[in-house]
């Protein structure tokens, strides 16, 4: 492998083998570009990775989707031959309150949503109209979501609607959270709507690893390499400048390093090599570590695919019904059912056993859905995320940090700079490519011992890529 510096080809290491860094990679391969990934997960896929279920047929261990406007991933998959691949399918949607489930999949659901009045039911319909009218989302960068809520859809809507399912998911963080990131909630999930007002999403034929998989082989078959079970554990940096990645299976040379995990592993990696204030920089950004039960049923709870839990005092803030979504054929005939928690990685919850987790939560589940029983479960399995959702509170955009750290030639490319969106495959995609597109550049364009200390990044102040 080349050494950094000298006149061979430069050579890129990419951090992490979720989407971001599959992404940052294809695209250097694109350019020409010497790349490794190297991921410490035995494989890749990040918080999309997958797992066999009983029918043999690989499964995410957090439930995805695509929404119809996701351009960035369509892309992506064009450029890799498998449009056909992509399946587009009407959902249900639907809401659990006071003890009765809505459903909530059409303009129609939603007068008939009792739970709230009739004049409060039409400015629940405003609302998510008015946030997609909203021209300039910064604007909203130093207003709650709470706030904002309020002034469009009034208390009781809030209370109803709101409230319960963002304190369900941020607890008690859930002041904090920034309209923007609401807004874009309500933005993604209005442009996936048809035009009778139902919601049609996308999944990938063979599940999210079958993509994966198509991204890999496409990276090795432009030269990349694809290392998994390897860990980084540091840089080599001499004259503040990048020259290696330090890992527990050796050293790769590097002329540029991407490192995509969440920021509290970037510091991780940057400690020794940078200032304490970017290193509080780095840690000013909050998580939500996640817990999701995947239950293996004889049959179906219902024919919701999406049933938002509007009641904080449950262990679950969803109820996904993945199998009314992608059929039950797909595995072995048996419904799949996702049951996800957002919460602070030092709550109990997060540390409890496998079975007590799914001990803990049936009698809720029962409570929701009263024919439901435990003869039903035919396999169980629970994955935790340490860094499921970075909390976006207001003025986000000016805390963290750009793509380029104080380190020459190292750049950050991780799912809490994806802003105004919210973390997701399509917006990683979009992450990746673009990093890497600026670090091709770079090495096309400059020698490396006249690399400035930062980038030229030109994206506006509030993106990621921007200063």
């Amino acid at each position: 492998m080349s050494t950094a510096h000298n006149q061979n080809p430069p050579v890129v290491v990419v951090v992490g083998g979720g989407f971001t860094g599959l992404a940052a990679a294809y695209q250097l391969c694109l350019e020409g570009i010497a790349v490794t990934v190297v991921e410490a997960a035995t494989e890749t896929g990040g918080l999309a990775a997958s797992f066999k279920v009983a029918s043999g047929q690989r499964l995410e261990r957090f439930y995805h989707h695509w929404f119809t406007s996701d351009s960035h991933i369509m892309s992506l998959i064009s450029e890799l031959a498998a449009t056909d691949d992509v399946i587009l399918r009407q959902t249900q949607t639907g809401v659990y309150y006071a003890n009765t489930i809505y459903r909530l999949a059409s303009p129609l659901d939603l007068l008939r949503f009792s739970a709230l009045s009739l004049p409060n039911r039409i400015r629940l319909g405003w609302l998510a109209i008015r946030a997609r009218m909203v021209g300039d989302w910064r604007g909203l960068e130093n207003v709650s979501a709470e706030s904002w809520l309020k002034r469009l859809g009034g208390n009781e809507v809030y209370k109803v609607v709101w409230e319960p399912l963002l304190r369900g998911k941020f607890g008690d963080l859930a002041p904090e959270v920034s309209a923007v990131w609401i807004w874009n909630k309500l933005k993604l999930r209005g442009g996936s709507r048809g035009k009778d007002g139902g919601e049609q999403l996308a999944y990938f034929r063979g599940g999210f690893s079958a993509l994966v998989l198509r991204m890999e082989q496409a990276i090795k078959s432009r030269g990349g390499r694809v290392l998994t079970d390897t860990a980084v554990t540091n840089l080599q940096v001499a004259n503040g400048r990048v020259h290696a990645v330090v890992t527990d299976q050796g050293k790769l040379a590097a002329d540029a390093v991407i490192v995509t995990p969440a920021f509290p592993i970037v510091s991780q990696l940057l400690t020794e090599h940078t200032s304490d204030s970017y290193l509080r920089q780095l840690a000013g950004v909050k998580y939500l570590a996640n817990v999701c039960l995947i239950l293996e049923l004889d049959r179906s709870l219902s024919e919701t695919y999406w049933l938002n839990v509007n009641d904080p005092t449950f262990p679950f803030v969803g109820v996904i019904e993945h199998t009314n979504f992608e059929p039950a054929t797909s595995y072995g005939d048996r419904a799949i059912v996702y049951l996800s928690r957002y919460l602070p990685a030092d709550d109990p919850y997060y540390c409890l056993s496998d079975s007590a987790t799914l001990e803990h939560c049936l009698p809720y589940l029962q409570s929701m859905f009263p024919a439901f029983r435990r003869e039903w479960i035919m396999a169980h399995y629970v994955w935790r995320a340490r860094y499921a959702q970075p909390v976006v509170s207001r003025e986000y955009g000016a805390s963290i940090p750009t793509c380029c750290s104080p380190v020459e030639g190292v750049y950050i490319a991780s799912m809490a700079q994806i802003y105004p969106e919210d973390r997701g495959t399509n917006y990683a995609v979009r992450e990746g490519r673009e990093t890497a597109k600026l670090v091709a550049n770079w090495l096309r364009n400059r020698p490396i011992a006249e690399w400035p200390v930062c980038c030229p990044c030109e994206r506006p102040a509030s993106k990621a890529l921007g200063h």
